[in-house]
């Protein structure tokens, strides 16, 4: 029988002695966990929930830092048989009635057996819980408690694929509202597709991941595939990378990385943040194969990214895309390997008034569409108009998608699962079409802003000002104020900046202004220079961008 425990029983077999994963934390010494190790660090936990009379099915929710004993504390609980689900710790980027408020109707909706904190977040916990709650304990870390398995014992030896292995949390505001249940055999399927149209070598291939573990892009494409497929992972903190996301380049080159994952800003990010002095003897020659995906995938981040390591081995055709579901497990589609990515050149008036992605002619103004691959193999992928109808190649509507790895069901949440489906197909929220058969993401159906008629993607927006000197990457936002005297909406755009003196600060504002409207179909008016910090993101680092437009109107008011 194969699930999660039954495949690292193969693993700590067969060869314990190989290096499951690489844990850096800033200032220390890289800490490499053989199979060994991960399974006795693991079934320590696991000896701990049973103490803590935690049931096999039961749901352990992981508040933790990035660690080596989250990585214990999460595999303990697979051995155990329980269900684990990693969710953010509240940080500055945060907002904190939000997420006490989203934590406390998580713990009532997903009713946890057991929750795992650090010491100094132990209050935060217990304030969201209520009596009444299914939570019996509180576990604190700290607790060092490794042991030889004893797989007769252990209750994930007995779960059947078909059973629930593992929640993940979509993204709202805090990433706190849904838990996507999959079972073992959804997330098999996954990746046992995905790891073959990524041509994936377990002896080779080496994953190189900063990505949060609450994210499903960095769970299950940089930390359960590697583990459960014998691919060797190097993995440091996202605050680690933020602050010096030079680290991330730096170990690629010590430990030859072949694969990584990143969300479209990192590659804008790194491209302008990272400096000479930090890529002293830096090769990126080994990687083969950088996914962008998380957000959607923009033509300009990957001519910065090439243009910038370029000379340091980054090969052009390494930089490739996908498109990726939590509901999915992950991936939907992925471009190929090794090949350029697909630019597809539209007509902008068509896709704003039209809906149709219609082939830009001689002198039309013209979209680069970057694709995000063909669908994986085990996936289909459909485009639906607002009637539930599908639709032809290149009109754009509501992106569909019918696989064998989807999700279980929203856990505990029937009438979500239901809304979520149209005649067997998961409707995702996104906006796209499909050519050539690629799938091509235009924007977030909850996004749209309407002006004068004209469909408008806020993402588009924010990525042309980001192209203005002075303008934070990633740190823009962009959104529809509806005018009662104009009868439609106005655009807002929102932006970090650094700089304090007001003519400064009037020059960026009315860069961004000509920028946004020489580049699109908006005559942009409305530009709100803030200080760092401002905006509000969510848990996976993607823009809240209906609590920025309030937090935006509430300021307004109260001036």
């Amino acid at each position: 029988m194969r699930n999660f425990t039954t495949t690292l029983k193969n693993h700590y077999d067969t060869h314990p002695d190989r290096t499951s994963l690489v844990v850096q934390l800033a200032g220390k010494e890289d800490q490499s966990i053989s199979y060994r190790d991960l399974l006795r660090g693991s079934a320590g936990w696991a000896s701990l929930y049973r103490e803590h009379n935690i049931q096999p099915g039961e749901v352990v929710i992981l508040i933790m830092q990035h660690s080596v004993e989250l990585v214990y504390a999460y595999w303990g609980a697979v051995l155990h048989g329980a269900i684990p689900s990693i969710l953010p710790y509240l940080t500055e980027k945060l907002s904190p009635e939000r997420y006490r408020e989203d934590l406390a109707s998580l713990v009532d909706i997903s009713q946890p057996a057991a929750i795992v904190t650090f010491p100094e977040f132990e209050a935060e916990v217990r304030s969201a819980l209520h009596k009444g709650d299914s939570v019996r304990a509180v576990i604190l870390t700290g607790q060092d408690i490794p042991v030889d398995p004893d797989f007769s014992t252990l209750g994930g030896m007995q779960r059947q694929p078909e059973e629930i292995v593992l929640l993940q949390h979509s993204s709202g505001t805090t990433g706190l509202q849904k838990g996507i249940a999959l079972s073992h055999k959804s997330v098999f399927n996954q990746l046992d597709t995905y790891s073959a149209r990524l041509k994936v070598n377990p002896e080779d291939d080496v994953i190189v991941s900063w990505l949060p573990l609450y994210h499903d892009m960095g769970l299950i494409a940089c930390y359960l595939m590697p583990i459960l497929y014998g691919i060797k992972l190097v993995i440091m903190s996202p605050f680690d990378w933020v602050r010096a996301p030079y680290r991330l380049l730096q170990s690629v080159t010590r430990y030859r990385g072949t694969l990584s994952w990143l969300p479209n800003f990192a590659y804008v990010f790194c491209a302008e943040k990272i400096r000479d002095r930090d890529l002293e003897g830096v090769d990126l020659s080994s990687w083969r194969a950088v996914t962008n995906c998380s957000e959607p995938v923009r033509i300009l981040a990957h001519e910065k990214f090439a243009e910038r390591f370029a000379a340091f081995g980054l090969k052009k055709d390494a930089l490739v895309t996908s498109y990726a579901m939590a509901e999915n497990t992950f991936a939907v589609t992925q471009s190929g390997v090794g090949v350029p990515v697909t630019v597809d050149l539209v007509d902008r008036e068509a896709v704003q008034t039209e809906w149709e992605a219609r082939p830009a002619s001689d002198g039309r103004d013209a979209l680069r569409m970057l694709s995000s691959g063909r669908p994986i193999s085990n996936t289909q992928v459909r485009i639906f108009d607002k009637n539930g109808k599908p639709m032809p190649e290149r009109k754009i509507g509501e992106v569909g998608i019918q696989s064998d790895c989807m999700l279980t069901g929203f856990y505990h949440r029937d009438d979500l699962t239901k809304k979520a489906f149209i005649d067997g197909w998961y409707l995702t929220g996104d906006y796209g079409y499909v050519a050539d058969g690629e799938l091509y993401v235009t924007g977030r159906k909850k996004d749209l802003i309407i002006v004068g008629g004209k469909n408008i993607y806020p993402a588009d927006l924010e990525h042309l000002a980001m192209e203005v000197k002075g303008v934070h990457p990633g740190r823009v936002v962009a959104f529809g104020v509806f005018n009662e005297e104009s009868g439609t909406e106005e655009v807002v755009i929102v932006s970090e900046v650094d700089v304090d003196d007001p003519a400064e600060k009037e020059a960026i504002a009315n860069e961004i202004r000509r920028v946004v409207t020489r580049g699109s179909a908006v005559a942009l008016r409305h530009v709100y220079l803030v200080p760092a910090k401002w905006i509000i993101k969510t848990s996976s680092g993607k823009t809240a961008r209906p609590a920025n437009r309030e937090k935006y109107l509430k300021e307004m008011a109260s001036k």
